[in-house]
C-alpha cells in the first residue's frame, strides 16, 4: 500500500465518511526552484525536499541532472550534517555547451546525512547547486530524484509529467525556464528606466542651475543700475549747492 493511500485510509476510517476524503492534503513532492537560472546563463537550483512519513527519516538524496544538455560546470554547496558526492560520466559523444566541448559532465549529486542528522518528520530542508552555462534553447530542466529514508523506503521522484499537464504520482521535479528571460528582459527595461528618469532629473537639475545664475545675473544688474542713479543724483545735487 502507498504512502498517500495508508493517509487516505486513516482519515477516512475515524470520520466514517467518504466526504472525508476532500481534507486529505495533497502529497509533498521534491521540488526544484531557482531565483536566477535563465538559458545561457548560470543559476542557482534550490532542491526542496519535504518529509511525507510519521515515523522515518530523510537520510539520501540524489539528484540526476539532464544527459542531452549537460552542464560545463557543477558546484555544491556544504551542507552542514550531510555529505556530498559528485558523479561524472562520459558522454556518448562530445557536446558544445557554449565555448566549451565537454566529453564528461557531471551525472548525478547524491547527498547524504551524517549519523544523527536527517530530515525528520514533518519537516523539510533544502540543497543548493550552482550550475551552468544553461542551454540558450531550454524551456525547461527535468531533475529525477531519489529520496531515501532511514527504515529503508526508497521514493523515486522520476516520471516525467506529460503534454496533458496531469500530474503522476512520483513526478520528477521540473525548472520552468519560459519567463527567465522575460525577467531578465524586464530587468534590463527597469534599468534603462531608471537611467532615463536620472538623465530627465539631471537635464531638468541643470536647467535649474541656470535659470538660478541668470536670475542673479539680472538681480545683480539691477542694483548697480540704481548704485549708478544714486551716485549721478548726489554728484547733482552737490554741484547745484
Amino acid at each position: 500500500m502507498s504512502r498517500t493511500l495508508k493517509r487516505a485510509v486513516a482519515v477516512i476510517v475515524p470520520a466514517g465518511a467518504a466526504l472525508a476524503l476532500i481534507a486529505v492534503p495533497a502529497a509533498a513532492h521534491v521540488t526544484v526552484s531557482s531565483p536566477d537560472a535563465a538559458p545561457g546563463g548560470y543559476g542557482k537550483l534550490v532542491f526542496r525536499v519535504p518529509n511525507e512519513t510519521d515515523n522515518a527519516a530523510t537520510v539520501k538524496l540524489q539528484v540526476t541532472l539532464p544527459a542531452d544538455t549537460p552542464f560545463a560546470s557543477v558546484s555544491t554547496k556544504p551542507h552542514a550534517g550531510w555529505d556530498v558526492q559528485v558523479k561524472e560520466v562520459k558522454l556518448p559523444e562530445p557536446v558544445e555547451v557554449g565555448d566549451v566541448t565537454l566529453t564528461d559532465a557531471t551525472r548525478t549529486v547524491t547527498w547524504t546525512a551524517q549519523p544523527g542528522n536527517g530530515v525528520d518528520p514533518g519537516e523539510l530542508d533544502e540543497f543548493e547547486l550552482s550550475v551552468g552555462p544553461i542551454a540558450d534553447d531550454a524551456t525547461s530542466l527535468e531533475f529525477p530524484t531519489v529520496q531515501t529514508y532511514d527504515d529503508g523506503e526508497v521514493v523515486q521522484w522520476t516520471q516525467p509529467t506529460p503534454e496533458s499537464g496531469a500530474e503522476p504520482e512520483h513526478p520528477a521535479p521540473v525548472l520552468d525556464l519560459t519567463g527567465a528571460a522575460d525577467s531578465h528582459s524586464d530587468d534590463g527595461g527597469t534599468a534603462m528606466q531608471v537611467a532615463s528618469v536620472e538623465s530627465d532629473n539631471a537635464d531638468a537639475s541643470a536647467d535649474d542651475s541656470d535659470t538660478t545664475a541668470r536670475a542673479l545675473a539680472v538681480a545683480g544688474l539691477a542694483v548697480g543700475v540704481v548704485a549708478l542713479s544714486s551716485s549721478l543724483v548726489r554728484r547733482r545735487r552737490e554741484g547745484g549747492d
